[in-house]
């Protein structure tokens, strides 16, 4: 049987491992190579269900390499590429935006140019609705709605879009894009407001919440992305864009007082911080295209999956507390060597 080789980016994260994991059970057709550069967010932990697999292959190294990137291409004879391999917090982007561009943009070009060279048959680029911008109370982001990103972070995602769709108009490189709005699910690292809110509240620690605590953000299990993602690999149209969202917008605050009820937590744990600087009030994704064309819906209902996501965590304390403490990075070290 001939195996379809797939170059994964960014598989040890908190949305690549869930794709991986979900993905080989079903596909002993496809050999997957996990180039991931564990920076904190990468965890090989959350990869143990398929570490064994014969048709699974871990590579630490950085996507911006291009001698790596040209050696993996030769050796494996990738012919498939997946990119999640992204700097995404916002946060961090604004306290220092040079390693967002350097993993985003030239990481991505790196991908992409080897994808040209080697003739690649399809290059998904993994995005995110923080291209969009902010919506105003009315509205939704469709895939013609115009990129207008407010942060270093989503500029950075935006210009490899750009660069992406170039490589499709100018070398005919089949490429696709999907967007996705916030997820969350198992695995996601504590940094992110579902994991963090879940994890302070069960240290009985202060809730951080920025601003009145309004912002407007589409929620979608991550279960349900990678779903549609694996769509859009297989039967996407080169050269197009599809959003990537379930239709549950959330305030902030609303999920907090959530998490809160759900964990027996007085709601005197909130506390209101300073607003993040160019915070986005309202994102919200118009994903008829990809329902309509691929045949992709959401199946999953919010509370149900928050509450598990919850139930998660409270059973995987151990996971976020090496997680927090950085006992992974130090084990990574030594078994890989620093960068």
């Amino acid at each position: 049987m001939s195996l379809k080789s797939i170059l994964i980016t960014g598989g040890a994260g908190f949305i690549g491992s869930n794709f991986i994991n979900n993905l080989l059970p079903e596909h002993d057709d496809w050999f997957v190579v996990n180039l991931d550069k564990l920076t904190y967010a990468g965890n090989l932990e959350n990869l143990k269900p398929v570490e064994s697999f014969r048709n699974y292959c871990f590579v630490k190294g950085d996507i911006a390499n291009r001698e790596l990137v040209d050696y993996l291409f030769t050796k494996y004879n990738i012919k498939y590429v997946i990119n999640f391999a992204a700097e995404s917090h916002v946060d961090r982007s604004i306290l220092g935006s040079e390693v967002f561009y350097r993993t985003n943009v030239i990481g991505a070009n790196v991908l992409l140019e080897a994808a040209r060279r080697y003739g690649a048959e399809k290059f998904l680029q993994v995005s995110t609705d923080e291209v969009y911008g902010s919506l105003g109370p009315e509205g939704l982001f469709t895939e013609s709605t115009p990129l207008s990103p407010n942060s270093p972070y989503s500029s950075s995602k935006a210009a490899a879009d750009m660069m992406a769709l170039a490589f499709h108009h100018t070398y005919g490189l089949p490429v696709v894009i999907t967007r996705c709005s916030n997820n969350y699910g198992p695995y996601q690292f504590p940094e992110k407001l579902i994991p963090l809110m879940i994890i302070n509240a069960l240290n009985n620690k202060k809730l951080p919440v920025y601003g009145d605590g309004l912002n407007v953000r589409d929620w979608i299990h991550v279960a349900d992305h990678n779903r549609a993602v694996e769509l859009v690999f297989e039967k996407g149209k080169p050269g197009e864009v599809y959003n990537i969202g379930a239709s549950r917008e959330m305030k902030n605050i609303e999920i907090v007082k959530l998490i809160l009820k759900k964990l027996n937590k007085p709601d005197d744990l909130i506390e209101y911080v300073k607003d993040r600087p160019g915070h986005d009030r309202r994102y919200a994704i118009d994903s008829t295209k990809i329902q309509n064309e691929l045949g992709w819906k959401p199946e999953r209902e919010f509370e149900t999956a928050l509450d598990n996501t919850i139930d998660w965590y409270v059973e995987n304390k151990a996971w976020w507390e090496r997680v927090i403490s950085g006992e992974y990075q130090n084990y990574y070290k030594t078994q890989y060597g620093s960068d």
